[in-house]
């Protein structure tokens, strides 16, 4: 009977616009409803205080591919932060206050790179990031957020427009090189530093390949060779002549020619003139004539190697 007319109460009380309470808690006050997750899964825990308001926009990282709830790889908010427990207990809501998340990636982290680096590792182990402990950027205590933006759209350093921006951030000296006459057409944005380093990796210079010249190669394969006449600073490293970052002489060169060349001709003979000008007109045919106006490489065309045989000695290979 008391049912029948619990219900007929109800009845009426929705008849005459009036609405059910919201059930008490156990103070007696409303009860909040459960918190939703917005992006990530179990993420309902952090955005119930991190919301779009926030500053970085944490819930940004929706659009990233970090935020693709149908992929079962994505991790949540505590799978890279840590339980922080008590970050959610005692940080004050919108404060700004209180303890930081077990594992923080800010500036001001009290985590060692090695800690935050291993949230990383702990999915980008494989493939190219392989030995990524093992190299330069790792042993600076370089942390991976200190280049990507996960909770970005926009990753700067993997945009081809962008990345040099986040390079040049650290590297500045090849910053100002990028900007001499003579460079590759990085900040012109036909291509990037990854280009030809992989930061991921533990190779010398951090090439993308194991040397320096089978990087160059890739792009430069006319220069590979092999020849019946090979120049040995070529075979050996083609950064002896070159700075591929940029100079201020011709084809990347370190210095123009002659001054280049006598950097290790240095012998007796024609190879070995020295660089001055001569005294006066008396001293025309005087071995000084030549780094007057001329180059090695007025002659010595095929410097990067030849295959000719005529005229092979030693003072006149790489010729026309």
């Amino acid at each position: 009977m008391r049912v029948i007319v619990a219900a007929v109460g109800l009845c009426a009380g929705l008849l005459i616009g009036g609405a059910p309470a919201v059930a008490a808690d156990a103070k007696g006050g409303e009860a909040k409803p459960p918190a939703k997750d917005l992006v990530l899964r179990g993420d309902a825990k952090c955005t119930s205080c991190h919301d779009e308001a926030d500053a970085p926009e944490q819930l940004a990282i929706g659009k990233t591919k970090h935020g693709t709830r149908a992929d079962q790889r994505t991790p949540s908010c505590t799978n890279c932060h840590g339980d922080s427990v008590k970050h959610e207990k005692e940080a004050g809501r919108g404060s700004g206050k209180g303890p930081a998340p077990d594992v923080a990636f800010g500036k001001k982290s009290k985590n060692t790179a090695e800690e935050r680096n291993q949230q990383c590792l702990n999915c980008h182990q494989g493939g190219k990031r392989i030995h990524w402990q093992s190299g330069v950027h790792a042993n600076r205590d370089v942390t991976c957020a200190s280049c990507h933006k996960i909770h970005d759209g926009h990753d700067k350093v993997r945009g081809k427009d962008t990345q040099t921006e986040v390079c040049f951030t650290c590297h500045k000296e090849q910053r100002n090189q990028a900007t001499r006459p003579s460079h590759h057409p990085v900040i012109e944005g036909k291509m990037t530093c990854s280009s030809c380093h992989d930061v991921h990796s533990d190779n010398p210079k951090m090439m993308v390949r194991g040397s320096t010249n089978d990087t160059c190669y890739t792009c430069h394969m006319e220069k590979r060779g092999p020849f019946v006449h090979s120049h040995q600073p070529v075979t050996e490293d083609c950064g002896i002549c070159h700075n591929p970052h940029g100079t201020t002489a011709a084809n990347l060169l370190k210095s123009r020619p002659p001054f280049l060349c006598q950097s290790c001709h240095d012998g007796s003979g024609h190879h070995g003139q020295s660089a001055a000008l001569p005294a006066n007109r008396a001293a025309i045919g005087t071995s000084t004539l030549g780094t007057v106006a001329r180059g090695c490489l007025n002659c010595h065309t095929n410097i990067h190697g030849s295959n000719s045989t005529q005229d092979a000695t030693a003072g006149t290979r790489f010729t026309r």
